[in-house]
C-alpha cells in the first residue's frame, strides 16, 4: 500500500473523528446550553455545527493541517467549558429527591437522619415525610433486589431493601437528583445534567409509587448472603450517602447509574473479590442484571430461572396491596426458605 493510500485513509479517520467530536459537543451545548439560557442553545450549536464541515473542506481541498486550527481552538474552548461544569447540592429540588440520608451508629443501632417515607396518591400528588428512624443491624435478616422497569425489557432502576426481624423493610435507592419541574433524559444522562442522590425510604413509599403511581413493572428476588455480608452491605451504602453530601457527584447513564454504583459498592466489601463479582454487559444492559446475579448463584429459590422471575414479579401483589399498612408482607410470596419474602438464609459470617 503506497504512501498516497496511507494518507487519505488518515484523512479519513480524522474526519471521521472530528465529525464524532462535533456531534457530541452538539448534544452537551443542546444539554448544557451556555450561561444556562435556553435562548443561547440553538445559536451556540449551530454555530458549533458549522465550524467542522467548513474545516473539513478547505482541508480535503488545499490539504493544509493549519486550515483546522480553528476547528482545533474551538474544540479546546468546548472541553475547558465542559470542564468548568460542577456539580452542586445548592439547586431547587424536587420534593422526593430534596433530602439525603446520612446516619450515625452507635453500637449495634444505625439511626438514620432523613428517611423518606411518602404518602403517593399519584406521581404529582402526595404527602411528603421525612423521618428519622433506627435499625439494629444484629437483627438484619435479608436483603432484596428489586428491579422496576420503565423503557423496555433492557433497561431497569435498581433498588436494595433491607429486611429486619420486626418486620421492616428499609430501600436504598440511587437517583438522579432532579430539579423541581424536571424529568429523565437517559441522552442527558451523558451530558452532567443530573446530579446523584442516595435516597433511604420505607418500601411502601418507592416500590409503590414505582409499581403503582409511575405504572412500572417490578420484580423482587432475595439474594443469598450471609448477615455479615448484608451489614457490610449495609453499611457502605451509609458511606456512599455521607460521600455524596460532601462532594456532589453527576449522574451518568452508562458508568454512574443505578447499578453500576451499587456494583462498585459491592465490589469494594470485604472477601467479595474481582472473580466473585466480575465485569458482564449486563451491568449496563441494567434489566438483565437479574439474569446476571442468577449466574452468579447470588439468587435464593428455585434454580430454574424462569421459575423464579415467574415467583419474583411482584407488580400484580403491590398494586393490589397499595395502601395497606402490610404492603411489605403482601407484596412477597410466602413459601420455603430464598424465595421472595421467606425467612433469610443462615445469618452465619
Amino acid at each position: 500500500m503506497n504512501k498516497k493510500i496511507w494518507k487519505t485513509i488518515g484523512r479519513v479517520l480524522a474526519s471521521l473523528t472530528i465529525a464524532l467530536a462535533t456531534a457530541w459537543g452538539a448534544l452537551a451545548l443542546w444539554f448544557q446550553p451556555p450561561l444556562q439560557m435556553d435562548a443561547l442553545r440553538v445559536p451556540a450549536m449551530g454555530l458549533w455545527v458549522a465550524i467542522a464541515p467548513v474545516s473539513l473542506f478547505w482541508w480535503w481541498r488545499l490539504q493544509r493541517a493549519r486550515v483546522l486550527l480553528p476547528w482545533g481552538l474551538a474544540f479546546a474552548a468546548m472541553l475547558v467549558w465542559w470542564s468548568s461544569l460542577q456539580p452542586s447540592h445548592d439547586r431547587v429540588w424536587a420534593d422526593d429527591v430534596a433530602r439525603m440520608v446520612t446516619g450515625q451508629m452507635q453500637g449495634s443501632v444505625v439511626t438514620l437522619d432523613q428517611v423518606r417515607n411518602f404518602d403517593w396518591r399519584s406521581d404529582d400528588d402526595y404527602t411528603a415525610r421525612w423521618e428519622q428512624r433506627s435499625y439494629d443491624l444484629d437483627q438484619l435478616r435479608s436483603v432484596d433486589v428489586a428491579l422496576s422497569y420503565w423503557m423496555g425489557p433492557a433497561i431497569a432502576h435498581t433498588l436494595v431493601s433491607f429486611g429486619f426481624a420486626d418486620g421492616r423493610y428499609l430501600t436504598f435507592s440511587i437517583e438522579i437528583r432532579k430539579e423541581r419541574g424536571e424529568s429523565f433524559d437517559a441522552i442527558a444522562g451523558f451530558f452532567k445534567r443530573y446530579e446523584t442522590v442516595l435516597i433511604a425510604t420505607d418500601e411502601r413509599d418507592i416500590l409503590r409509587v414505582r409499581t403503582n403511581a409511575r405504572g412500572e413493572d417490578m420484580y423482587l428476588y432475595r439474594l443469598q448472603m450471609p448477615q455479615k455480608t448484608m451489614r457490610s452491605l449495609f453499611l457502605s451504602y451509609l458511606d456512599e450517602g455521607a460521600q455524596l453530601k460532601r462532594t456532589p457527584r453527576f449522574y451518568n447513564t452508562l458508568t454512574a447509574n443505578c447499578t453500576t454504583i451499587v456494583f462498585e459498592m459491592a465490589r469494594r466489601i470485604e472477601n467479595l473479590s474481582d472473580t466473585a463479582l466480575p465485569l458482564d454487559w449486563r451491568l449496563l444492559a441494567s434489566g438483565y442484571l437479574d439474569r446476571y446475579l442468577f449466574d452468579l448463584g447470588a439468587l435464593a429459590g428455585p434454580q430454574d430461572f424462569a421459575t423464579l422471575r415467574a415467583a419474583a414479579h411482584i407488580t400484580a401483589r403491590a398494586r393490589a396491596a397499595d395502601q395497606a399498612p402490610d404492603f411489605s408482607a403482601a407484596i412477597r410470596l410466602p413459601g420455603s426458605t430464598g424465595t421472595p419474602g421467606s425467612p433469610a438464609p443462615s445469618t452465619a459470617p
